[in-house]
């Protein structure tokens, strides 16, 4: 833990970590974007469905951010360094919600059930098993998208930088992303409701259209967040070191 390399990685990885864990547990809420932003809600005609709007799960906030970080990471710590951090944030995803479940089993104390709120009376136990207790396919779905997607994106991201060297970090960085957010988006909704749940395709594919311009937008948005992350690292671990890592990352 003394050397600066070993301690950014923990850094980055636990931070990566920290926003995959978030992004499935808030994930359960269904947000309307227009509304939030207090603007005229859209109507997307898309594969014969009308009326679809930007209504996504809050997931979607913190998604970007793994992404950001899984670039970040590969950038200079390589495929290795990504792989690594991805199957443990998958697998602790996994025991998260393993102990979920169990907790839902617990018999819930009574003075606990009930509890009177502005709104009126709430049944404490009813809204925590309806909060935390998300389908079964909905949990395969995200972790295998979760783990493709950042199997994708690295695989994309050295595929750019082969090709363009260390310079360009918004071309393999954003575009990695945005490759791998395609796979992402599709791959859950695919998995948790047409085989889960029975939805008829093109409505999984109507919706994950939708998700997807969200997820690109805000990919391209965010592309200035990369080089600041760049510079405050480079800062940290000193110009020579830092070269050092990136030119490792390429042949791990």
């Amino acid at each position: 833990m003394k050397d600066k390399n070993t301690r950014l990685f923990y850094i980055l990885g636990s931070f990566f970590i920290a926003n995959a864990l978030l992004a499935e547990f808030i994930g359960v809420k269904i947000f309307s974007l227009e509304k939030t932003l207090n603007i005229t809600p859209f109507s997307f005609n898309i594969l014969g469905f009308e009326n679809l709007s930007f209504n996504l799960t809050a997931g979607v906030l913190l998604w970007p951010v793994v992404f950001i970080m899984t670039d970040i990471i590969n950038e200079y710590y390589g495929r290795r360094g990504v792989r690594f951090i991805s199957f443990t944030a998958a697998g602790l995803i996994l025991y998260a919600f393993l102990m979920v479940f169990f907790s839902i089993l617990l018999n819930p104390s009574d003075f606990w059930i009930e509890r009177q709120t502005p709104s009126g009376i709430v049944n404490m136990d009813l809204a925590f098993n309806t909060i935390f207790g998300q389908g079964m396919w909905i949990i395969i779905g995200s972790i295998t998208a979760f783990l493709i997607g950042q199997l994708v994106d690295v695989t994309v991201f050295h595929f750019f930088k082969t090709k363009t060297g260390n310079p360009k970090i918004w071309l393999r960085a954003t575009g990695s992303t945005l490759v791998s957010q395609l796979v992402d988006s599709f791959v859950v909704l695919f998995i948790a409701f047409y085989i889960g749940a029975g939805w008829d395709l093109k409505l999984v594919l109507a919706i994950g259209l939708v998700n997807y311009m969200y997820k690109f937008i805000v990919a391209v948005v965010l592309t200035p967040a990369l080089y600041v992350i760049h510079y405050f690292i480079d800062l940290y671990l000193g110009k020579e070191l830092a070269e050092q890592l990136m030119l490792e990352a390429t042949k791990k």
